[in-house]
């Protein structure tokens, strides 16, 4: 029989160690303990890219579903599901999110909307926050019409996304954050009251009419937490992403360069931006029987932190994993999962930043550079973002 071991306990970091940057933190567990016990989380870490790989391939032993005792809950959508129940519900989103209907119905709008805001940034000026500016906004109101809030703002949609993320990464238990979640939840369902009569007798090709119009349609609960779920991760993913992208460029002049001669090459940095930086940096899974993954025993109830944030950056998949290189040896990485849980919006999120927003950007800003001398700010470790990139360009 293989020899196989007790979890090593990681208890020499914090979560704000964490958060402030967890990169070294990750270096060193994948050297000395790829699978470990970290109290500070009450569950496990896994962040060898083998082992968060391996995770989502069977689904009868790591599962997906959670229960729902935390203070508030958005509802249980499709992934916190596992299958059939979360096939059956991933089925109703494919049609509006697979690759033909991005570029027969999607990619118009991405694009008017990206000179929208870059308006926007322009006239704000140099030393504008890119943030604040273009990609927020940008991924919001992306999200609105794919979505089909007619009866809501962009900046609600980035508001309740925001929130959303917020609460799901409240370690601290801080009352503030968990009022604010509740709010957006009670907003959210207040809109889809409104929209969903609405759809139903006028449907077109947004989500929520995919949703409650399909062969299928789901209950009211399940369309409520899953537009819930991709409020949250619909606007973080592509604004997030395009500011990491916009960073590692202009940071790496050369790279930088190489997508402005050819704007398809910014496709390469959107991968490579969600590699580096996943802006999801871990989620979790429960081992629902006694197990070994990687030659560490896990007891039946496992909780486990899949950190694909470190999984993106093992040095035996990805060499120099710490640096942006779009240029890299082509590997599959995890930042949208893998598996039957694999992203369902990454066609959306790529189309949104590789093929539209950054080539406008670089197109639209001739001599973009950073207005800052420093690197900017970033925090998190679940959800992980630059803060802030402020730029300017030549007039």
């Amino acid at each position: 029989m293989p020899n196989t071991a007790k979890a090593p306990v990681a208890d020499w970091f914090t979560l704000d160690q964490l958060h402030d940057d967890p990169y070294p933190i990750y270096a060193r567990l994948r050297r000395e303990a790829p699978i470990a016990w970290v109290p500070a989380t009450g569950g496990y870490f896994l962040t060898s890219y083998q082992a968060c790989r391996d995770v989502n391939l069977d689904q009868r032993i790591f599962t997906a579903t959670r229960d729902y005792t935390r203070r508030y809950s958005m509802g249980a959508s499709m992934l916190h599901k596992d299958d059939p129940e979360h096939a059956v519900e991933r089925k109703a989103f494919g049609g509006v999110l697979k690759p033909n209907a991005i570029n027969r119905d999607w990619n118009r709008i991405f694009a008017e909307n990206a000179r929208r805001y870059l308006g926007e940034l322009r006239e704000a000026g140099p030393g504008a926050d890119l943030v604040e500016h273009f990609s927020g906004p940008f991924a919001a109101e992306c999200l609105r019409e794919m979505l089909g809030f007619q009866n809501a703002a962009h900046e609600d949609v980035h508001r309740w996304s925001q929130t959303i993320m917020d609460g799901n990464s409240n370690s601290d238990d801080d009352e503030a954050v968990w009022e604010r979640y509740r709010r957006s939840g009670e907003e959210i369902d207040a809109a889809l009251d409104e929209m969903i009569p609405r759809l139903r007798s006028n449907p077109d090709g947004s989500l929520i009419s995919a949703l409650v119009n399909g062969p299928e349609p789901m209950s009211l609960e399940s369309v409520r937490a899953n537009v819930k779920m991709t409020v949250g991760g619909g606007v973080k993913e592509p604004r997030d992403t395009l500011v990491i992208a916009m960073w590692g460029l202009l940071s790496h002049p050369d790279q930088l360069d190489q997508v402005r001669n050819d704007p398809g090459a910014a496709t390469l940095a959107f991968d490579e931006a969600v590699r580096w930086v996943s802006p999801i940096g871990m989620y979790p899974r429960k081992a629902t029987r006694p197990t070994t993954l990687a030659g560490i025993d896990l007891p039946e109830g496992a909780n486990l932190g899949v950190v694909i944030a470190s999984a993106n950056r093992d040095e035996t998949v990805f060499a120099n994993g710490e640096e942006f290189d779009l240029n890299r040896e082509r590997k599959p990485h995890l930042a949208f999962a893998n598996g039957a849980h694999i992203c369902a919006g990454q066609h959306a999120a790529k189309a949104m930043i590789g093929r539209v927003a950054l080539p406008t950007l670089l197109a639209g800003l001739p001599g973009l550079r950073p207005a800052q001398d420093t690197e900017p700010r970033s925090g998190g470790w679940i959800f992980r973002r630059i803060h802030e990139l402020r730029l300017t360009w030549d007039a």
